[in-house]
């Protein structure tokens, strides 16, 4: 059920994605992100030969997961953000984990090192997916995000390879 992401997923990706633009503060971006510009993200993640990959069933996405370069100087090359992200319908049962699995299975695969995931708060569920991989917290950013019409902390974990 887990496979490589294809051009083709860029609906099915942004479909998942859209919901949580719209209607969370789990996302910073305010604005539905069209398929062209996800089919872009895409190309550009690959493009590093960073993973990403999709829960698929009956040719439809129920969830995602990649990593992308963490910052674009020389000496983070060895540095990665990881991003998950499951259908609103589909969330609780497995699908996640699986992927999150999935993804740090690749990257240790690579010469990654370090990876970190961002998380907007109050997120449980999120916090507790990261520490299920050994993912620590290692910052916390107060009210640093402005969207549906709060402020939100930002905290990052991190998990050495």
């Amino acid at each position: 059920m887990i496979q490589d992401v294809e051009l083709g997923d860029a609906p099915g990706v942004c479909r998942i994605y859209n919901h949580y633009v719209e209607h969370t503060t789990v996302t910073f971006e305010e604005e539905p992100v069209p398929v062209e510009r996800m089919q872009a993200r895409m190309v550009e993640i690959r493009s590093h030969d960073l993973p990403w990959v999709v829960w698929r069933r009956d040719n439809e996405i129920f969830g995602y997961a990649y990593a992308s370069k963490w910052k674009p100087r020389s000496a983070y090359r060895y540095s990665v953000e990881s991003t998950v992200y499951v259908d609103k319908d589909h969330v609780g049962k497995g699908i996640g984990s699986a992927l999150y699995g999935e993804l740090l299975s690749r990257l240790r695969k690579t010469r990654v090192h370090a990876v970190f995931g961002g998380v907007a708060l109050p997120n449980e569920a999120s916090v507790r997916l990261h520490e299920k991989f050994r993912f620590r917290k290692i910052a916390h950013f107060e009210e640093i995000g402005f969207k549906l019409g709060r402020w939100i902390d930002v905290g990052y974990w991190q998990l050495i390879l």
